[in-house]
C-alpha cells in the first residue's frame, strides 16, 4: 500500500487552454483547470449539479503534451499526487494553494 498514500485520479473537463510557462532552468510547466461534476437529488427532488475546480500542474514532456493537444472543454483523466505549498503574492500577501502534480494525462475526448 506504499504506492497510494498520496495519489489522486479526476476525470473531468478543462475549462481553459493550459497555461504554459517555460520557467528559469529551462524546464517547461503547464498550468491546467480541470472541472469535475458531481449530480444528484436535492430534498426537493430537483437535479443539481455540483462543480469543483481543480489545479493540475504538469512538467516536461507532460507539459509538452498538454501544450500541443490540449484545450478548453476537453475531457482528460489526470493521475498524480496532491501538494500543499505557500506563496507570496505581487502584493506580498502570503496565499495558500493546493494542486494536483500529473504523473500521467489520458485525453478521453476532444471538444467538437
Amino acid at each position: 500500500m506504499t504506492a497510494i498514500k498520496n495519489k489522486v485520479q479526476l476525470i473531468g473537463y478543462l475549462g481553459q487552454p493550459p497555461e504554459i510557462k517555460q520557467i528559469t532552468d529551462g524546464r517547461k510547466v503547464a498550468q491546467l483547470s480541470l472541472a469535475t461534476n458531481e449530480h444528484y437529488k436535492n430534498p426537493e427532488g430537483e437535479k443539481v449539479t455540483d462543480t469543483q475546480w481543480h489545479v493540475i500542474v504538469a512538467w516536461g514532456k507532460l507539459a509538452d503534451i498538454a501544450e500541443k493537444f490540449l484545450n478548453k472543454g476537453t475531457e482528460i483523466a489526470v493521475e498524480g499526487k496532491l501538494v500543499y505549498r505557500t506563496y507570496t503574492d505581487k502584493k506580498g500577501a502570503k496565499k495558500n494553494t493546493t494542486e494536483i502534480y500529473a504523473n500521467e494525462i489520458l485525453i478521453l475526448s476532444k471538444k467538437v
